[in-house]
């Protein structure tokens, strides 16, 4: 056999299972890639901006008016244009992170598994070597991969900017460390909770195979847990003695200890969501792994 018949038999291989079904998953849902990617991309950039000549711009701004940091004075409390771009820049950002659970169990519930069972799209590929359990695997495992990291990125560069300019934050009004928003943009809760909402997206598709019951399930969920959660957060730690179970009543240095605790909830709830998610689908299919 010569090298070029060789070549030739390779290539007319058709795709191993794994690797069809990755390729047929990212081409069918390109467009939601493309989004997330630009999401990154934006929010990425704005902090970027925002680290540098932002910061910069609004620092500048703050000293003309006669304010050296040295405590406030007259007119050092009334930021100006520069400032307001600045805010409003790092708020569009924790903006984008909060709603990211949301849009994440949306489209899961709708998108990603809900109008693939309704359709039969999901029956046809379970023909084509590929099993129920192995297809489900990859629709989680394809979106997390993209979740994690974009998501880690955008909380890491929103912490670097939140830790590095304190005072400007504090003179100017910023956001307190146990804001919800601020408080989910700076570690690990942000990343926790797309995952999370990722897999109750699954659940509910699974569960209703119909699109648009299981998008409305999915948003729901999501965001009741959410909800909760920010009830609950004063009371996952205790708060020194003699103080209620109130977030301003917390040191600061509680706070990786309420993230991490917080955290654990969320991902819990991912996994339970997950293997039950597994579960449904076995019995209704006879899946084997």
């Amino acid at each position: 056999m010569t090298a070029t018949t060789t070549r030739a038999t390779v290539a007319a291989r058709p795709l191993s299972p794994p690797r069809g079904l990755l390729l047929a998953l990212l081409r069918l849902h390109r467009t939601a890639l493309w989004f997330w990617l630009g999401l990154v991309a934006v929010a990425t950039g704005a902090l970027l901006w925002a680290l540098g000549p932002g910061v910069d711009a609004a620092w500048a701004e703050y000293r003309g008016m006669g304010c050296d940091g040295g405590g406030p004075t007259l007119g050092c409390d009334l930021p100006g244009p520069a400032f307001f771009r600045y805010e409003a820049t790092v708020t569009v950002v924790v903006g984008i992170l909060f709603l990211l659970p949301t849009l994440t169990a949306a489209w899961a519930g709708g998108a990603l598994i809900g109008r693939e069972l309704e359709s039969g799209t999901a029956q046809f590929a379970w023909t084509q070597s590929v099993t129920p359990t192995r297809w489900l695997a990859a629709k989680l495992a394809v979106p997390a991969l993209l979740l994690v990291p974009g998501t880690l990125a955008i909380t890491l560069l929103h912490r670097t900017l939140w830790t590095s300019d304190q005072h400007l934050m504090r003179v100017l009004a910023w956001r307190a460390w146990y804001d919800d928003g601020i408080f989910e943009a700076n570690g690990l809760l942000a990343t926790a909770h797309a995952l999370t909402a990722l897999a109750l997206g699954v659940l509910s598709g699974v569960l209703l195979r119909r699109a648009l019951p299981a998008l409305g399930v999915a948003v729901a969920a999501t965001a009741s847990l959410t909800y909760v959660l920010d009830d609950l957060r004063p009371h996952l730690w205790p708060t020194p003695p003699g103080t209620l179970p109130l977030m301003h009543e917390h040191p600061s240095s509680h706070f990786w200890p309420l993230q991490l605790v917080e955290t654990g909830i969320v991902l819990a709830v991912a996994a339970l969501a997950t293997a039950t998610a597994f579960l449904v689908l076995r019995r209704r299919t006879g899946a084997a792994v």
